[in-house]
């Protein structure tokens, strides 16, 4: 009879913690993070939203455009590559939605966002202590389906997330296109006794939009604490591609990373190592399946030792495993891959791509 009478309050508390423990966890899309939810008819003028809560479940401030996919007055041609409608943000404007977060937890958002003219645009992404400004002068992908991750630690309960155009282009029509956004609780992995390397597999990452086939883009320039992909720095001045098994080849596991801008797309991350000591870095290189052809190299240095490692891609999804030994030259040690060569698709000269880097480890030499 005890037991029973503990089993039912067991359950009964459960049932009273358990919206909130599961409110308090975010992984998917914002409030009207689509843009799919349209504003009254009063509220546009044109596609000018008009009012700082013209655009439902947002607060916008300066000129921004709620846009439909497709040929646009004037002669120009803006891809939604992630539903029907999308955001254009004009000189010095801004969206911004207020959300609960947990301090001190890491978190990605997810957002699909391209240029709109051919010239350098920037999209400045805030979530206070952070913030970031993203170049949109690179197209990674032709048909306007780029889509980047963007970290931050909050100091508080709730944070305000902000999407701001900080230029002034000539042509008031330009300006940064956000038509997805999307948020995931990342865990900070922990190297183990095995493996050295946080994050090995690249297995946590960050949230992927449903309707998207491309892979997530890591701004370059990330460091760690605050990486989209916890554990590894995004150190070049290129973005790397986050790529997940269900539209890509993954030598193992659910997620890799593709190298998709040659020396200008590098991922690294700092171990702790004993100097003097050697080590065995291991890791696969492959292809992601997706026309990427040709003659690759991957490079991988730690410390002050490099392997070459050549692959010759035939789009098959083939992958295979290197790896060399190293001496630790101090308590912390850099490994770092980039790619020696540029590539794009063969079915698609617009979109860049690369070799695929996955199952990375670091162990000492016994």
């Amino acid at each position: 009879m005890a037991l029973k009478v503990t089993l039912l309050l067991a359950a009964c508390l459960l049932l009273f913690i358990g919206p909130a423990f599961a409110a308090t966890f975010l992984e998917g899309y914002l409030d009207n993070g689509n843009f799919e939810e349209q504003p009254k008819p009063t509220d546009l003028k044109k596609t000018v939203l008009v009012g700082k809560n013209a655009l439902p479940k947002w607060e916008i401030d300066g000129l921004v455009e709620y846009i439909s996919g497709g040929p646009q007055p004037g002669g120009m041609f803006f891809a939604v590559a992630h539903g029907v409608h999308a955001v254009r943000l004009g000189n010095e404007a801004s969206i911004s939605q207020t959300i609960k977060v947990k301090p001190g937890s890491l978190y990605a958002l997810t957002f699909g966002a391209s240029r709109t003219c051919a010239q350098e645009e920037v999209l400045s992404v805030i979530a206070l202590p952070q913030k970031g400004d993203l170049p949109l002068q690179t197209l990674y992908s032709s048909n306007g389906g780029d889509t980047y991750a963007w970290g931050f630690i909050p100091i508080s309960d709730t944070v305000t997330v902000k999407f701001h155009n900080p230029g002034v282009q000539e042509d008031p029509a330009c300006g940064p296109l956000l038509d997805a956004v999307a948020i995931k609780e990342l865990f900070p992995p922990r190297p183990t006794r095995y493996n050295l390397v946080k994050n090995p597999g690249f297995e946590e990452g960050p949230y992927h939009l449903a309707n998207s086939s491309h892979g997530i883009l890591l701004p370059p320039q990330q460091e760690d604490r605050t990486s989209p992909l916890p554990g590894w720095m995004i150190e070049s001045l290129k973005a790397v591609k986050f790529i997940d098994a269900k539209h890509f080849n993954v030598p193992f596991g659910h997620a890799a990373v593709e190298l998709v801008a040659g020396r200008e797309s590098a991922i690294a991350q700092i171990l702790r190592t004993v100097p003097n000591k050697f080590y065995n870095l291991t890791f696969s290189v492959g292809d992601a399946k997706n026309g990427c052809h040709g003659s690759m190299m991957v490079e991988a240095f730690a410390a002050k030792d490099t392997l070459k490692v050549p692959f010759k891609s035939e789009g098959k999804g083939r992958f295979k495993t290197v790896s060399f030994k190293f001496k630790a030259l101090s308590i912390r040690t850099r490994i770092t891959f980039f790619s020696s060569f540029y590539h794009t698709r063969v079915d698609d000269f617009g979109s860049l791509c690369g070799p695929v880097l996955d199952q990375v480890s670091v162990v000492p030499v016994a």
